[in-house]
């Protein structure tokens, strides 16, 4: 019992007021919760605590690193969902998540949120909607307010703001480039050679051909100066083109440059459909191979917009521009770096037939970021192909080998990443497949299946969309109609020993020694594919929306 007495004018204590305190009152404390759940790329801790209303502490974090877009993710529901908000890391940084090997660290809410306000806390791939593991919220909460509890020492948090990162030497990027003797036909480098361009008139009409070793989040822009003796990009009359992931196509649009901002609809870097024109523009062919992207596209020499469309001289030069640059949210141009677009006189004359001043192959263009993948792998002359899962390789593996997005694992066949295979029409070859079973856990099911389409995750298509392809192995029909996988053995993966260790290994013999086979209890299963003698001469091994190339060789 707490009171205030003070002597009164006769020498006696008056009483101004009390507070009783209860014996058995139970003040707000730290709350233990379970370990994270453990279902993907290594996730797991020992049981988190909530020291307040806004911080977690998290004791003995290990994962991986390898998921692309991997934050901490909090949320309301009975489990996470996209409809979520990122928590920053223990540095405060929205980065996405590096590799934590058995890291005690402390995670606050941001703003005004509090533990009251959510239902978990998740790591969570926000690109690929995938759940690599969480924790749920009781509701009878009563924590401290957040008045800076720690159970980290100051000593280990400074510790913990010291990172050592690995660079790759100037020497380990080196790469030999072959020079191509003049050949009859048009070709243009661009952007330090990263760009090619190469194009021939047709008519009223003139093809051209993008190339440029680019992720699926880039563009690629090319098209008349603004001026026609200077780089300018105001008043330029340019097409973008880029691989829409969404729609998993190659795209091309007609853009018309009246500000150096981004386009609202009346002005700035517009399509010409956003200002009241037409793309003009047609698409004859898109490709990836090996991390280059290529799109041929089709553009008229006149049109009959005299504001948003130049016209393209027939015989005579003209200046043009370049760019790569990011896409925004509505897959539009948004804003480039200074290095990635031209800034001197570059002229073309459309009509020429013998413009060749390229000095690098197509497969020899330089990547974006100065990384080299790993030599894309292959697999010619076997009739058996071991089927697991593993690691995508990080910044040299899957997505720079077939410029392709990942979600962090794709498959290892006969124990390589991602093999382009080499079949024979009229052979029979066995798929031993071990990619998991269970329906229930996504980041463990991974049925193979073989097709005529790039376009994955077969099941979860409609049905005019299962319709345009034509599926060879893997899927089979129930008696209703619906498509089933047939290929769901046991769960082996090919697991970070530690973390990622890409960028630290030259060769992916040496990223392989970083990793350990690890396989659930069961058998594995197995299908026979008997090429057909009428098989294009591509056809692809895929789940979802990782995939690669199985290629005819008879």
């Amino acid at each position: 019992m707490n009171n205030y007495r003070q002597n009164g004018a006769d020498g006696g204590e008056v009483d101004f007021g009390e507070v009783f305190i209860p014996p058995n009152l139970e003040v707000p404390k730290p709350r233990v919760l379970p370990e994270f759940k453990r279902l993907a790329h290594g996730l797991r801790s020992d049981n988190i605590t909530i020291l307040d209303a806004k911080t977690f502490y998290i004791p003995n974090l290990h994962y991986d690193g390898a998921g692309p877009d991997a934050y901490f993710w909090v949320g309301n529901g009975t489990e996470p969902t996209p409809f979520g908000f990122k928590v920053p890391n223990e540095l405060g940084s929205f980065e996405p998540l590096r590799g934590y090997l058995g890291e005690d660290i402390e995670i606050q809410l941001p703003g005004t949120m509090t533990v009251y306000d959510i239902d978990w806390l998740a790591v969570w791939c926000v690109q690929f909607r995938h759940n690599f593991g969480h924790v749920m919220i009781p509701k009878d909460l009563d924590v401290p307010p957040a008045l800076g509890q720690t159970k980290i020492s100051f000593c280990a948090k400074f510790l913990a703001n010291i990172h050592f990162s690995y660079s790759p030497t100037a020497a380990s990027l080196v790469t030999t480039t072959t020079t191509v003797p003049p050949a009859p036909n048009n070709c243009r480098e661009f952007l330090d050679k990263r760009l090619q361009v190469r194009w021939i008139m047709k008519g009223d009409r003139v093809e051209i051909t993008l190339s440029a070793r680019i992720g699926d989040d880039k563009y690629m822009a090319f098209g008349l100066s603004g001026d026609n003796n200077k780089a300018q990009m105001i008043g330029a009359d340019i097409t973008v083109v880029f691989f829409d992931k969404d729609l998993r196509s190659f795209r091309a649009e007609d853009y018309y440059i009246s500000h150096l901002s981004q386009c609202d609809g009346k002005s700035g870097v517009c399509p010409d459909e956003r200002i009241g024109g037409r793309n003009d523009v047609s698409v004859l062919h898109g490709d990836r191979t090996n991390g280059v992207l290529t799109i041929k596209y089709s553009k008229p020499l006149h049109t009959n917009e005299a504001i948003n469309d130049r016209p393209i001289p027939e015989s005579d030069p003209v200046s043009v521009i370049a760019a790569f640059g990011p896409l925004n949210n509505r897959t539009e141009a948004n804003a480039h770096t200074r290095k990635d677009r031209t800034d001197t006189d570059s002229q073309i004359n459309f009509s020429d037939l013998n413009d060749n001043q390229c000095t690098l192959t197509v497969e020899n263009l330089p990547p974006e970021d100065g990384i080299l993948s790993w030599p894309p792998a292959k697999i010619i002359g076997e009739n058996t192909f071991y089927v697991k899962i593993g690691p995508t390789g990080g910044a040299k593996g899957y997505s720079k080998i077939t410029g392709l997005p990942s979600w962090g694992t794709c498959y290892y066949i006969n124990d390589l990443l991602i093999p382009e295979l080499f079949v024979e029409r009229g052979q029979t070859y066995r798929f031993v497949v071990e990619t998991g079973e269970s329906q229930t856990n996504p980041a463990r099911f991974h049925p193979l299946y073989i097709s005529d389409s790039s376009i994955g995750g077969f099941k979860q298509l409609n049905e005019e969309q299962q319709r345009q392809q034509r599926i060879y192995a893997g899927i089979d029909y129930d008696s209703n109609g619906e498509p089933f996988p047939i290929a769901t053995g046991r769960y082996c993966e090919w697991a970070h020993k530690s973390i990622d260790r890409a960028l630290e290994s030259d060769t992916f013999e040496n990223y392989k020694a970083t990793l350990r086979l690890e396989c659930d209890d069961g058998q594995a299963t197995f299908f026979n594919w008997t090429v057909p003698m009428d098989a294009p001469d591509t056809l692809y091994y895929q789940v979802g929306i990782s995939y690669w190339k199985i290629q005819q060789i008879y």
